[in-house]
């Protein structure tokens, strides 16, 4: 078993959890230094002097980068498959909850592994809140129910590297990429229950709330901007051909049409980032749109004959059509 820690400016937290690993496991311990500087020194000569191996960056390039220097020397100095569980280096995973990982791991290498906090008793308020709304997000554009999606307590099989080597992302979006592509990848998550733990209200995090969450929101933004152009788009479409023609079938037809193809452009680039629009992709992506297109046209033929605004029945039909629409193309479309 290999535990990766990576460290930007740590403090004696660090050289107690590698001492503590090294004296209850046979793990070997590999550190990366992300810049810390020279008045961190001190502390990663204590863990290499526990016989921890670690390896150091000129200067601080995020989380999601030490955690690839980390993977590409496993993958690098690994002789057999193994089991490789991250933590963080701020004492908040016990040794107990590593191994638990690590077992779990060696029981199914198949999966990703996740150490999931309760998040119940003294929680910072952040903490607890950027957690909830994350996972409340990644469950509707995946449809994987996990709870803990900003764990740095996580299991894998040397087997993943080369897919964890090809993730985007240098920072704390890295690891919130890793959950999103790992359906796509064929991986599967699951989830092993851990202690919530938090010191002196999370301090040490070096997580900027507004910067990284925007980086970790990403996807989810890109493919709002996306479906709101197109929607746009759509809407007034609908509006200028029920103005010339007033037959809402034809009107639907048409401004669907024509925005679902600025959609599929916008999708194929930015969201799902395929720059290679294949024949494949191309004819899914229509198919989804005429199946999109009845629903679409009867859910809101069905509304306004109820009685419901135009406006009004054209905005619910979109939302419920949204979420389904993002998890085709994520998993059929361009998957």
């Amino acid at each position: 078993m290999i535990i990766l820690i990576p460290a930007y400016e740590p403090d004696e937290k660090l050289v107690g959890i590698v001492q503590y690993i090294t004296h209850r496991t046979n793990a070997q311990v590999l550190v990366i230094d992300d810049g810390s500087g020279p008045a961190y020194a001190p502390y990663f000569e204590a863990v290499k002097g526990l016989g921890a191996t670690v390896l150091t960056h000129a200067v601080n390039r995020g989380k999601g980068a030490a955690l690839k220097t980390g993977f590409a020397y496993i993958r690098n100095m690994a002789e057999q498959e193994t089991v490789i569980v991250t933590a963080d280096s701020d004492g908040q995973h016990l040794v107990e909850d590593i191994a638990r990982v690590a077992v779990r791991v060696q029981a199914e290498p198949e999966r990703l592994v996740l150490g999931a906090r309760s998040f119940v008793g003294k929680v910072p308020a952040r903490s607890r809140f950027g957690n909830k709304v994350t996972a409340v997000l990644f469950r509707l554009a995946t449809g994987q129910p996990v709870t803990d999606t900003q764990t740095g307590l996580r299991g894998f099989s040397t087997q993943h590297l080369d897919w964890l080597l090809s993730l985007s992302g240098e920072r704390f979006e890295y690891e919130f990429n890793m959950l999103l592509d790992s359906k796509r990848a064929g991986f599967t998550l699951v989830e092993e229950p851990i202690q919530t733990i938090y010191i002196e209200e999370n301090k040490s995090s070096h997580f900027r709330p507004i910067r990284d969450s925007l980086r970790i929101y990403a996807p989810f933004v890109t493919f709002l901007a996306s479906s709101g152009a197109a929607a746009l788009l759509d809407m007034g479409l609908l509006v200028v051909m029920m103005t010339l023609t007033q037959n809402l079938l034809l009107s639907v037809i048409v401004a669907r049409l024509l925005s679902a193809g600025l959609q599929y452009l916008l999708n194929a680039k930015l969201v799902f980032h395929q720059n290679k629009r294949t024949v494949t992709s191309l004819l899914r992506y229509g198919l989804l749109v005429i199946t999109l297109l009845a629903c679409n046209a009867l859910l809101l033929q069905a509304l306004v004959s109820l009685g419901l605004g135009l406006v009004l029945a054209k905005v619910f039909t979109e939302v419920v059509l949204f979420l389904v629409s993002y998890r085709v193309q994520q998993g059929l479309v361009f998957g």
